[in-house]
């Protein structure tokens, strides 16, 4: 494998904080303790887990029914819509694995705000990101972002609402990065609105790997996370709501299911 390759092949868990800085009209900051899932999506498909709870009730568990058009396993699953997702959108070779970087579901509750899908060619170099985004809206989009490199800034249009006080326009920006061994990473997606930037966020995380002890710690630590993320999005928009931040009402979502 070369330096772009994952060392492991086994599911993992990463332990370690979401950011997020409003760079205007009024500053506005905050930084929390988090956790997820990085699933090698490819090996589970042919392998199997003894330490992921799949399609299945459990503390921490992860449905594939959570991502892309929610097939349901008997059909492939979110694995199968990933490759016909590629196949539609003429990327060619990314027939090795498919790292899955997500929140699980905690007690059976799931909200993902972004999920990544990275998807590596055989030789272990990344073909593909996936940057699939979903809103309070029940709403779902996805991001094909083509040839990319960890490090190297890659940008989208943003078509998409997430926020009422960002507008569906201007551009995201994205960096990707993972530590030499494997064993930290970083996702930074920042967005620039028609004047500049404007919102800077980052998830970071130290990996391990998922086993008993892992899920134990991120259980007992963050007993309710995802729960809790939804919470914070609306108690950061009563924050902003208060500082009189101009709302944008919810646009008519783009009829493509993905922007490339």
């Amino acid at each position: 494998m070369n330096n772009e390759a994952m060392l492991a092949t086994a599911p993992l868990i990463g332990f370690g904080e979401v950011r997020h800085t409003r760079l205007k009209p009024a500053r506005h900051a905050f930084v929390y303790g988090t956790y997820f899932l990085l699933l090698p999506m490819r090996t589970l498909a042919r392998e199997g887990s003894s330490t992921l709870a799949r399609n299945r009730w459990a503390p921490l568990s992860f449905y594939d029914a959570d991502h892309g058009d929610g097939r349901s396993p008997s059909k492939g699953g979110a694995l199968a819509w990933l490759d016909e997702l590629l196949a539609e959108q003429g990327i060619d070779g990314a027939d090795g694995e498919v790292w899955l970087h997500c929140y699980p579901r905690v007690l059976g509750f799931a909200f993902k705000p972004v999920s990544f899908w990275y998807c590596h060619r055989l030789d272990g170099t990344l073909r593909a990101i996936v940057v699939e985004v979903n809103n309070t809206f029940g709403e779902r989009h996805c991001y094909l972002l083509d040839a990319p490199r960890l490090g190297v800034e890659l940008r989208a249009d943003k078509v998409f609402h997430v926020s009422p006080f960002c507008p569906v326009e201007g551009t995201y920006r994205f960096r990707f990065m993972f530590n030499r061994d494997r064993t930290r990473t970083v996702a930074c997606i920042d967005y620039d609105d028609a004047e500049g930037p404007l919102i800077e966020t980052s998830v970071s995380g130290k990996l391990q790997p998922l086993n008993a002890q892992s899920s134990h710690q991120a259980f007992t630590r963050y007993p309710l996370m995802t729960l809790a993320v939804v919470w914070r999005i609306h108690w950061q928009a009563l924050k902003l709501f208060m500082k009189k931040v101009r709302f944008f009402s919810k646009p008519t979502p783009p009829t493509s299911f993905t922007t490339r």
